[in-house]
């Protein structure tokens, strides 16, 4: 099987929209690889500060980039599990201080280049699910599944601020009137965010050409498992596990 018959499912949207949850469960349907696009400039930023190699040199951390060995992945629980260089960085990758990290590291073009390459890279036998903002448009444009999830900036603010307290970095009982206060906040950072992604003029946050559109601001996790995992059947002509 050459690379260019591997099949890719690209699943795209906004974060909050429910796409990590639904790659790990189609790459585990399918016996298939998983990419999060979204990860790899955190994961370049942790490697290259390993390797004390200076954010300013481009070449350099694109370099330790393209050295990088990750895997992307799911525990007993479904829930997300990244390795990089046969270390579990799951946690360290969703840190504040990571995405600071990452935004230094995200300005350098040989870097951008770079990661162009491995997320072609992770397109191997039997076949790949990625997950990102441009999987569709961008990397993958043959991709035979296209699907652009979304949802409504206050239903993915509530997710948001659900994950911050499961993660220890809200309180489990924050009181309900400062909550409501903090979603709507977070509301209005997202809506701005929208924005932006939407306009701008290098990959800018659309749907690809023919991708099924999922607005999953009510839609259980289940049913839009449901409805990919059929599209993906019809498509691909395989069946899920």
């Amino acid at each position: 099987m050459t690379t260019a018959t591997i099949p890719v499912i690209a699943i795209d949207g906004p974060s909050g929209s429910g796409k990590g949850t639904l790659c790990r469960r189609l790459a585990q349907q399918f016996g298939f690889s998983l990419l999060d696009s979204g990860a790899l400039y955190r994961l370049s930023a942790l490697a290259a500060q390993a390797k004390g190699v200076v954010f300013t040199d481009g070449a350099a951390v694109a370099a330790v980039a393209r050295q990088m060995d990750v895997s992307f992945g799911a525990d007993e629980n479904g829930a997300e599990r990244i390795c990089l260089d046969g270390e579990d960085v799951t946690h360290r990758v969703r840190e504040e201080k990571t995405g600071e990290l990452a935004s230094q590291v995200a300005v350098l073009p040989e870097l951008r280049a770079e990661l162009v390459n491995v997320q072609h890279a992770a397109r191997k036998a039997p076949g790949l699910v990625a997950d990102g903002r441009d999987m569709g448009t961008v990397i993958f444009p043959e991709a035979e599944v296209k699907v652009f999830l979304t949802a409504s900036p206050e239903e993915r603010a509530k997710r948001r601020t659900k994950q911050l307290q499961e993660l220890g970095k809200l309180p489990a009982d924050l009181d309900p009137s400062r909550m409501r206060a903090l979603t709507a906040q977070v509301a209005d950072e997202i809506r701005e965010r929208d924005e932006r992604d939407r306009t701008r003029k290098e990959s800018p946050l659309v749907p690809a050409e023919g991708a099924l559109q999922l607005d999953t601001s009510s839609m259980p996790a289940a049913a839009v498992l449901a409805e990919v995992t059929a599209l993906c059947e019809r498509k691909l002509g395989i069946k899920a596990r």
